[in-house]
């Protein structure tokens, strides 16, 4: 017998408003805005520094494949202004994660570094940094 509200539409729904599903979305389209910006990379700036050093711009390289006006032609340079996207967009990538993971390990080692307890000056007891008495034998901290 079915939970009342658990039907198809009612698991879709649960399913969709889970924080991870909203998260994804969200990152999908940051990650199409981010392509259009390295894809202008590549093709505004990249390509034509290479096409300096190589002589070639990469999207005019083609095979035509057959005789007469109506062969199918195959874009190879388009391939690897594709593949070289691919490769800076996994730099740049690479780049922020790893910054974001350096600060993130600064940030956790301050957070160690910082002492939590201190010693009770009449008992010895280790108490929490911010105590004002001791739960061991009750003195007044005055520090």
């Amino acid at each position: 017998m079915k939970e009342k509200g658990k039907g198809f539409i009612g698991e879709f729904k649960a399913f969709i408003m889970r924080g991870n599903v909203l998260d994804l979305a969200v990152g999908v389209i940051i990650g199409g805005a981010f392509t259009a910006i390295v894809t202008s990379l590549n093709e505004d700036i990249i390509t034509p520094i290479l096409g300096i050093f190589g002589g070639t711009d990469f999207s005019n390289l083609t095979v035509k494949l057959g005789t007469g006006d109506a062969a199918p032609v195959l874009s190879y340079g388009n391939f690897i202004t594709a593949v070289i996207n691919f490769l800076i967009t996994a730099l740049v990538i690479f780049c922020i994660v790893k910054t974001i993971n350096k600060a993130a390990d600064k940030l956790k080692k301050e957070e160690e570094a910082a002492p939590t307890t201190k010693k009770c000056p009449y008992c010895q007891s280790e108490i929490d940094i911010l105590a004002v008495k001791c739960p061991h034998c009750t003195s007044d901290i005055n520090e």
